[in-house]
């Protein structure tokens, strides 16, 4: 006798029918954004630094890891506090499910299974959209031709995976049995690895570390290191250890306390020229077009 199997049809509590934007910024210290409305969902969140956010008649204070939901037609703006550049994720959608209500003026602290959705989101964009995503003014992305297979489900299921995880962690007073709040992938011993190496490079961005010392001062093998950076990160320690005095450098630059040269004797180059050349490769521009670029956004 044949078993007669029925399907069920999948209950979507949160279905993301829209994005209107996706942006990544990085702001200098003095940015001020006047602030708009718009009848669409809007979160933002601080990826480094400190933001003040204007939503509605309200002035909130925001830091690393913190994310703000402005609900539809609620005015926003943006204010930098003069003292530190701030790196900002700001992504706007159309979301007409119920549990969006939880949603509204909410502020919630990120955890890691959130982060990891929001650089999925990040990543998936950056191949799928030409539109640059640091630019404010945008308001229509525009695709490429030829983007990665599944790239725009991967945002949409990415965000609303994040939404609901955050859902959950917040109104759930039990924690989940199976994986508590951390995603699977958060569970892998690699994972944890490269985050030791990259808080110890964080630590000695000044200097002019080599594999060696870092191998030495992680318990590591040269290539097992190299292997699990190239899986992880796919590129070689070093050259993520290059990426990582870029990043500070153009904190430094948005924060104008310091020309050039100090900034490159601060994180330990050899030269200004030397700097220079590295700044320009991984930005395409040269620190003082980076430096421009950033005035003419504060402008």
């Amino acid at each position: 006798m044949m078993n007669t199997y029925e399907s069920i049809t999948l209950t979507e509590e949160l279905i993301i029918t829209e994005i209107f934007s996706i942006h990544y910024f990085e702001y200098g210290k003095d940015f001020v954004y006047e602030g708009e409305s718009h009848d669409f969902w809007e979160l933002l969140c601080v990826d480094n630094g400190v933001i003040e956010v204007t939503a509605g008649d309200k002035n909130i204070i925001l830091e690393k890891g913190e994310m703000i939901f402005h609900k539809p037609n609620e005015f926003h703006a943006l204010k930098a506090n003069g003292k530190v550049a701030p790196n900002l994720i700001v992504i706007s959608f159309k979301c007409n499910a119920e549990c969006m209500n939880f949603f509204r003026e909410r502020i919630v602290t990120i955890n890691s299974t959130e982060g990891f959705y929001l650089g999925q989101i990040i990543t998936e964009a950056k191949k799928t959209f030409y539109t640059p995503l640091n630019n404010p003014y945008i308001c229509k992305l525009e695709r490429y031709p030829n983007a990665a297979f599944g790239s725009e489900q991967i945002i949409k299921i990415s965000l609303e995976s994040m939404l609901i995880s955050i859902f959950r962690r917040y109104t759930t007073k039990e924690p989940l049995l199976l994986y508590g709040t951390d995603h699977p992938m958060m569970h892998r011993s690699s994972d944890e690895f490269v985050r030791q190496v990259t808080q110890y490079m964080d630590q000695h961005l000044g200097e002019k570390l080599t594999v060696s010392q870092i191998c030495k001062e992680n318990m590591i093998g040269r290539s097992n290191l190299q292997k699990i950076f190239h899986e992880k990160k796919g590129c070689g320690v070093m050259e993520y250890y290059a990426y990582l005095k870029i990043e500070a450098a153009k904190k430094l630059i948005r924060e104008d306390k310091y020309n050039y040269s100090q900034i490159a004797n601060i994180l330990g180059y050899s030269s200004y020229q030397y700097f220079s050349l590295q700044f320009k490769k991984y930005t395409r521009m040269t620190p003082s077009e980076y430096h421009m670029s950033i005035k003419s956004f504060s402008e």
